[in-house]
């Protein structure tokens, strides 16, 4: 949303990059720069190692300060590696983070099956893969089927700062001389940052001296990387800089500038690697900020001969990444795959899957900075209605508060929060989201302020009083959400007792949460703030806004007496928000760059694990062009989230406000959107399930083919829709890449059969985007939509199954009450199973049996691939009545098969047969 740029003119849409750090004004970059790639200080005790059960523990030893490492390595069932090393004794404990991992994982015993002076060799119950453990220098390789798959520490960059007692006529550390960074001069210790560093007025002091880790990774074989969000980058990561690398830390920015490496809103420090047999991911579970490098280059792999003495040579490409972060542990896990699917569970085995979202929350949304007042909302709302457009939340921004006191209402302009909500909204089913901001006013007067000021629920400053800074009230202290009574309190906030005013159809959306601090160092909280457990926000900087919406959606579930699903959205997240809610991409603008920038962005966020996540439609900055403004509707539509999104003092853009031909394209956007729920609501349950992204690079559906592999501008919805949005202006056609050899492909919405494979030009109109249907599968769609998503519970069904060439299809559809936990606690939900083969058309449960009962029926069923007009229908309701006649048309120009009038019932068995 808004940012503090705004806090002076609402109207300056230029980031001000000289508020925030390049990488060479971050102290732990610099000296851990002065380590050069070579040969590692570090070598392994093998006298230490003790076998456990669950892991394998030994030391390692840097040879020139002789100060030992504890490293811990195991294997974790659903072939997992972890590496954790940490200080043997360390001055206090190092930060490990908690809370994002959802269970202590399952470890596998390990085996030695080799050791010898220079190495250790590990196996599990994988014989194929083994754990090489070199001493000298310290070294780990994982080998699959007698390759490297991956080394750590190979290039020797290896870093871990000791923690120190404050200086006290302070000499030069041996952790300083074995780093080179000794140096008798005061500029030098400066500049290195090493008990203080200086930005602009900002005096960050460092009371246990410098704390960063960082170690190498090589992935060998590999030179497509992708992931590590949020940047306003390209889909597949670039090769970086000693001057420009992607940065994790989460900031406020205004505007961001597109092709950037500068860390935004969210980190999730999980990286994918991909080559056509395997795909693997590196996980470093670390909160405070992270750099990474990356740097892919051709390796020479030698190749062993059958004769002696002889041996080829092949050049192979190398990708080496380089993570580094300001303090905590090295705590690194390897998914080894090594399939991408793979990839998605076991990253979600670690940090759980998505969450599954009421139904509304996938309609549209409808939102601006600021929806003026009760007269205002009701307005709008009454617009969608009469121009016939379907719609399911209403925002209501900062503005709605009294005094930016969040859980109040403005007197004035809100005076009746109650009576809206239940005579404009409720009666047409609709549903209102408010946001909630971390930062809490300074007003001894003000309820929620003066109680967390009394329980000490505010985060300090490093003198131990509350931080202060400033945001959209004014002076505001920040509510610390590290501390789980802090959570605890927050959750009863959204009490319908307590939150006055509130009711059912009240959800949130939590902002400004990086935190945001107006005038603080990098608009956000001084790093030597400290947190519960008298952790240094450092730390912990990263997971402050997954807190918050942890504790968000906690209270709206806790609310409800445990019944009700959530819906909140984040702007700040970090690996494992996922669990709580929706995120998206922030304050971008009503420019063409940033529609076309928002879809590798939205991709590389779901392959991270956050499904649900989309960009606002429109841009949140400027007022965009009409074509811009209908091109981004019809992108947004076929997103995870979709919602309309304006910046104060940008003028009103409602869908109808851009004319008839503009207002009738955006209807027709939504409108498929809200016929595609079906479909779109079983991938969430997928997302949910089995940890299958909803959104997704090409290459994910399609890893063998490599052209796939730096595909950006058109994705996979599911596995059945690839998208293709146009985000240039005054285009006529688009060159789209249709994959797969083996592959048949159909228009969406025209039904014909596209030839080829490969890049295929395709004509556009302002009336739409290509979307194509997968040959193989089957989407269920409501056959109309209604004005929001109850209103449509009852809707038929319509079954659009597209064949392969060989005349087979297969698709899914889950249901539930789309609002409560029943499908979870008490199995009330329907899944089934649509597939085609031989000429039938079944309808069978799919797996685990639901309980949910629906009167809901299928309509209607396109079949599209049907060489031959049948001579008979005929379908089989297995509830002991005969064969029933279908009446049917074919349409012989696109081979399609359309049944109409139907009433089968969709929880029932049935089959359909052509002859």
């Amino acid at each position: 949303m808004e940012s503090s740029s705004q806090e002076i003119s609402v109207q300056d849409e230029a980031v001000d990059k000289s508020q925030f750090k390049t990488c060479k004004q971050i102290a732990f970059y610099r000296r851990q720069k002065h380590l050069c790639p070579g040969k590692s200080p570090y070598q392994t005790l093998l006298k230490t190692v003790e076998l456990s059960n669950s892991n394998l523990k030994f030391q390692i030893i840097n040879e020139e300060s002789k100060v030992p490492l504890a490293v811990e390595i195991y294997e974790i069932e659903g072939n997992i590696f972890r590496l954790k090393i940490n200080e043997v004794n360390p001055l206090k404990p190092r930060y490990e983070v908690p809370d994002v991992l959802i269970k202590e994982p399952a470890s596998l015993r390990l085996k030695i099956s080799e050791k010898d002076a220079d190495k250790l060799v590990l196996t599990g119950p994988e014989q194929e893969q083994q754990i090489h453990i070199m001493a000298k220098p310290f070294q780990i390789q994982l080998i699959s089927k007698d390759e490297i798959l991956l080394s750590m520490n190979s290039s020797g960059l290896l870093y871990l700062e000791h923690l120190q007692s404050p200086p006290q006529n302070r000499k030069s550390t041996s952790q300083e001389k074995e780093s080179g960074l000794a140096d008798s001069s005061k500029e030098n210790e400066e500049d290195l940052g090493l008990w203080e560093e200086k930005i602009s007025s900002f005096l960050d002091i460092k009371a246990n001296g410098p704390s960063s880790v960082g170690l190498d990774v090589s992935l060998h074989g590999f030179e497509h990387v992708y992931g590590i969000p949020q940047h306003a980058e390209t889909l597949l990561l670039k090769n970086t800089s000693d001057d420009d690398v992607y940065r994790l830390y989460n900031v406020d920015v205004f505007g961001y500038t597109i092709h950037s490496k500068m860390g935004i809103y969210g980190s999730v420090p999980l990286l994918l690697a991909h080559k056509p047999d395997q795909t693997i991911g590196v996980f470093w579970l670390n909160s405070s900020e992270t750099l990474v490098e990356i740097s892919t280059k051709a390796a020479v792999k030698v190749l062993p001969s059958k004769t002696p003495d002889i041996s080829k040579q092949r050049v192979v490409p190398q990708t080496d990444v380089r993570w580094m972060s300001e303090s905590g542990i090295i705590d690194v896990f390897i998914l080894k795959g090594p399939c991408p699917f793979d990839i998605f569970k076991q990253y979600a085995q670690l940090t759980g899957t998505q969450a599954l979202p009421p139904l509304f929350s996938l309609g549209y949304h409808q939102c601006r900075w600021n929806y003026e007042d009760e007269e205002d909302v009701e307005k709008v709302d009454a617009g969608f209605d009469t121009f016939d457009i379907p719609y399911d939340v209403i925002w209501l921004d900062i503005e709605h508060t009294d005094g930016k006191r969040y859980f109040t209402w403005d007197k004035k302009r809100f005076s009746n929060p109650e009576k809206m909500q239940k005579q404009i909204l409720m009666k047409k089913k609709r549903k209102l989201v408010v946001i909630v901001d971390p930062h809490i006013k300074i007003d001894p007067l003000y309820t929620i302020y003066s109680q967390a000021k009394e329980r000490g629920f505010f985060v300090k400053d490093r003198n131990g009083e509350d931080f202060e800074g400033i945001c959209w009230p004014g002076l505001s202290s920040y509510l610390d959400f590290t501390n789980p009574e802090v959570r605890q309190w927050y959750a009863d906030q959204f009490d319908f007792k307590t939150y006055k005013g509130s009711s059912e159809i009240v959800f949130v959306w939590n902002d400004m949460n990086e935190p945001s601090v107006f005038r603080g160092i990098e608009l956000t909280m001084s790093k030597d703030a400290v947190h519960y457990g008298k952790w240094e926000h450092r730390d912990v900087h990263n997971l402050y806004g997954f807190y918050q919406q942890m504790a968000t959606a906690e209270g709206l579930v806790k609310r409800s007496g445990g019944l009700e699903r959530p819906f909140v959205l984040t702007r700040s997240f970090f690996a494992g928000s996922q669990k709580y809610g929706a995120v998206w991409t922030g304050d971008n603008k009503a420019d063409w760059s940033y529609l076309k920038i928002s879809i590798p962005m939205l991709l590389t966020i779901s392959i991270a694990g956050i499904s649900f996540c989309g960009a606002d439609v429109g841009g949140f900055i400027g007022n965009p062009e009409p074509e811009l403004l209908v091109r981004w509707y019809q992108a947004g539509a076929l997103q995870p989230f979709f919602r309309g999104h304006a910046n104060m003092g940008t003028e009103r853009r409602e869908p109808w406000l851009f004319g008839d031909k503009n207002t009738k394209i955006i209807r027709e956007a939504i409108k498929e959107r809200y016929s595609l729920l079906p479909y779109l609501y079983t991938l969430f349950y997928r997302a949910h399930s089995v940890a299958e992204p909803v959104m997704r690079p090409l290459w994910v559906e399609f890893p063998k083919e490599l052209e796939t592999f730096g595909i950006e501008d058109e994705y996979m919805l599911g596995s059945a829709l690839l998208v293709h949005p146009v985000t240039a202006p005054k285009i006529s056609t688009v060159n789209i890449f249709l994959p797969g050899p083996q592959e048949i492909w159909y228009d969406f919405r025209k039904f014909r059969h596209l030839e080829g494979h490969g890049i295929l030009k395709i004509p556009v109109t302002l009336s739409n985007i290509p979307v194509i249907q997968r040959g193989g599968t089957i989407i269920p769609l409501k056959i109309s939509v209604g004005k929001s998503t109850e209103w449509m519970v009852d809707v038929p069904y319509e079954l659009r199954a597209a064949l392969d060439y060989k005349g087979c299809a297969t698709g899914e559809l889950y249901l539930d009450d789309g609002h409560s936990f029943h499908y979870l606690h008490e199995k009330q939900f329907l899944l089934r199973k649509f597939s085609f083969y031989d000429n039938v058309l079944s309808s069978r449960c799919a797996g685990e049996e639901g309980l949910f009962q629906t009167k809901c029926i299928v309509q209607k069923i396109l079949i599209l691939g049907i060489k031959k007009e049948p001579s008979v229908v005929t379908t089989t309701k297995f509830d002991g009545k005969d064969d029933k006649a279908v009446a049917f048309a074919y349409d012989t120009k696109n081979s399609v098969l359309t049944l109409q009038k139907l009433s089968l019932n969709i929880g029932n068995n049935w089959e359909l047969r052509i002859k």
